[in-house]
């Protein structure tokens, strides 16, 4: 029996709990119950991938309401406009009151019970005026004013990263881990900001995934600026080649040559008569000696 999910908000999946009165098909538009009401998704095979990283700690499944009807997709498509109308008119009152508060977007549950309005603001904003334009505005209606953050932004509007691949967060991650400078320092990254900072402007989610195994790959490499020992004599190490495992080292001729770490051997002499500065090939990226990176990482 093939097992279905759906994306919501955030377009993060969902496992969907279907009856067995109920024959559904991958692309069929389906209303589901959720905390806010009755909301629109598109049913999805679950892929091999996410159902190996669901086992044992699948997420709650959704009930399921029903597969869409012809007049329930027409009715659909006239709730889209009002979501656009929404938009525009509660835009319009946030730049009345003078909010320092992004919208995002405004989406009513299919029955209308209540609409959403999500918004990102780099402080707290009283919204409270607001509150009482949008209930006099949308009468009989629940209102919900949503404060998230700019990873979520950027999952709801989705995109491709600088693999090529749709947005993590728009596609497989649920939780956002914490995320800082280090792990781009410790993997050899350039530490320029475009090179290591998503459409987000924080830094890359991915930059976790392979951390650990740079970690166990620096174990048994030699720390950069040491005195080793090569077939071609003397000389410092200037850089790890993480991912072929094989270290650069700038002998006492000026000349940089890579080594397994099987050909050098960790000295006590004194190099120090060998300058390594600027034979990083990150080096020339940017100078971050008083640069300030905290903007990248997360506060939320």
């Amino acid at each position: 029996m093939k097992k279905f999910a759906v994306r919501l908000s955030k377009n993060i999946y969902q496992p969907l709990n279907v009856p067995d009165t109920i024959t559904l098909k991958h692309g069929d538009y389906v209303l589901v119950r959720t905390e806010k009401g009755e909301e629109v998704a598109q049913a999805e095979y679950i892929c091999e991938p996410i159902a190996k990283a669901w086992e044992g700690k699948e997420p709650e499944a959704l009930p399921l309401i029903r597969v869409m009807s012809k007049k329930d997709l027409d009715d659909y498509e006239i709730l889209k406009v009002e979501n656009e109308r929404a938009f525009e008119k509660c835009k319009s009152l946030v730049q009345k009151r003078n909010l320092n508060m992004n919208l995002i977007d405004a989406v009513y549950t299919f029955d209308k019970h209540k609409i959403t309005f999500h918004y990102t603001a780099p402080a707290r904003v009283d919204f409270r005026e607001l509150l009482k334009d949008l209930t006099q505005e949308f009468r009989h209606v629940r209102i919900d004013l949503r404060h998230i953050g700019v990873r979520d932004e950027t999952s709801m509007l989705q995109g491709c990263g600088l693999c090529g691949r749709e947005f993590c967060c728009c596609s497989f991650l649920r939780n956002f881990d914490s995320i800082n400078i280090k792990l781009a320092k410790d993997q050899g990254m350039p530490i320029s900001p475009p090179k290591i900072s998503g459409t987000c402007g924080r830094l890359l989610c991915c930059l976790n995934y392979e951390y650990q195994t740079y970690l166990d790959a620096a174990k048994d490499m030699p720390p950069i600026g040491s005195g080793v020992m090569t077939p071609q004599g003397i000389g410092r190490v200037c850089s790890l080649h993480f991912l072929n495992d094989k270290v650069a080292v700038k002998l006492e001729d000026g000349k940089i040559k890579d080594y397994t770490k099987e050909e050098i051997e960790m000295i006590d002499d004194d190099v120090n008569n060998i300058d390594i500065s600027g034979t990083n090939v990150f080096d020339e990226m940017i100078d971050e000696t008083n640069m300030d990176f905290s903007h990248l990482e997360d506060k939320e």
